[in-house]
Order: structure tokens, then C-alpha cells, then sequence
């Protein structure tokens, strides 16, 4: 409890910094964060991240937090398809529901953007996006990285993820999604995300 209290604290100081909500030194590459987590603590990082944005907004800071999850459920409800997925479910193999949330949640056609919109206009100061681990396996954070270009992204945004962001000698990151399972290496200055635990402001 201490150390999340240290690391709720830590974030705070961080995300009130107008030089962090300025974006500032972010030499042109798009304002993405990460803040890993051990996947065991996913119910009090939920918790903090409620409290946080409470929080900030007090403070006065605009923000916008996003789960994932709850983007896809969105994006199968306006395409009408929950109802029936839900009540189909049994009779479907893993393989076509896996599919079938596959192909409304293709990041390109679909879920970017949704997010786009849902970080809100040129009055957010930040964004929060939590859910990474509710939407394995049939997206992937590391995709969603990807597809995020420089003009949706106008302010600092804030991933939290369950599990380990690692970053290598040649430049390139690494998410790996409950510690354990790896994504392909993004190598794309564009997309690459600040590690937050070794962020310095």
C-alpha cells in the first residue's frame, strides 16, 4: 500500500509539471507514456488511477481516461453485433469469437479512431488508458502503439500496463503483456513510448 501510495504521489508531481503537460523536449515524437505494473496489482492500480485523475482535475488539469475494453464494447454496440455475440456465444468455437472481436477491433478500420475522439479536443491536457490486459489476446497494446500517428496525438498520453516495458541498446521497446508475454520490438521513433519509471522531470 505504501509503495502505491509513493508511486500515486510520484505520478502527481509528474502530470501537474507544465513543462510535462507542455509536451516539452519531446523532440517531435508523439507524447506516449508507460507505466508498467506487476499484473497482480491490477485492482489497486484501477483504484489509483480513478483517485489520480480525481485528483489532477482538482488541481485543474483536463484529462481523459480510456479503457480499452470499454472501446471495443462500444465499437460492438454501435455495429450491432454484442446482442447477438452474447447470446451466440456458446454455440460459437473460441476461434470465431476470437476472430469475430479481432476484426471490430482492427485498430486501422475501428479502434483508433474511437480513441482519437475519445482523448477529447485541443482542451485535454492528458489522457490515461488502462484495459491493455482486458483486451488480450485479441489486441494487442504493441499494435495500438503502432497505429497512433503524430496528428491524433496532441497532448501527453499515458498507458498504464500490466506487465514489462523494456527498452534495447539500438533504440527499439518491448511490451511484455502479464511480464511474460513479448510483443514484436517497435523500432518506429514514432511510436516508441517514455518509460515512466525512468522518467526525470
Amino acid at each position: 500500500m505504501v509503495h502505491m501510495n509513493d508511486l500515486s504521489e510520484r505520478l502527481f508531481q509528474i502530470f501537474r509539471d507544465p513543462s510535462f503537460l507542455s509536451m516539452r523536449g519531446q523532440a517531435n515524437e508523439v507524447p506516449l507514456f508507460i507505466q508498467a505494473y506487476e499484473p497482480a496489482r491490477e485492482d489497486g492500480i484501477r483504484r489509483m488511477v480513478q483517485s489520480l485523475a480525481v485528483r489532477l482535475q482538482t488541481f485543474g488539469v483536463t484529462l481523459q481516461r480510456i479503457d480499452l475494453f470499454d472501446l471495443v464494447l462500444k465499437e460492438l454496440e454501435e455495429s450491432h453485433i454484442l446482442e447477438d455475440l452474447l447470446r451466440a456465444e456458446a454455440t460459437f468455437e473460441k476461434a470465431e469469437v476470437l476472430e469475430t472481436l479481432h476484426n471490430y477491433s482492427d485498430p486501422k478500420a475501428h479502434l483508433i479512431p474511437r480513441l482519437a475522439r475519445a482523448m477529447g479536443n485541443n482542451d485535454t491536457q492528458l489522457t490515461f488508458i488502462t484495459g491493455s490486459g482486458r483486451i488480450f489476446p485479441f489486441l494487442r497494446t504493441h499494435t495500438i502503439l503502432e497505429s497512433l500517428q503524430p496528428v491524433m496525438v496532441r497532448h501527453p498520453v499515458v498507458l498504464f500496463f500490466p506487465g514489462q516495458y523494456e527498452q534495447d541498446q539500438h533504440g527499439g521497446s518491448l511490451l511484455k503483456l502479464f511480464g511474460s508475454i513479448p510483443s514484436p520490438t517497435i523500432a518506429n521513433p514514432y511510436y516508441r513510448a517514455t518509460n515512466l519509471d525512468h522518467y526525470r522531470t
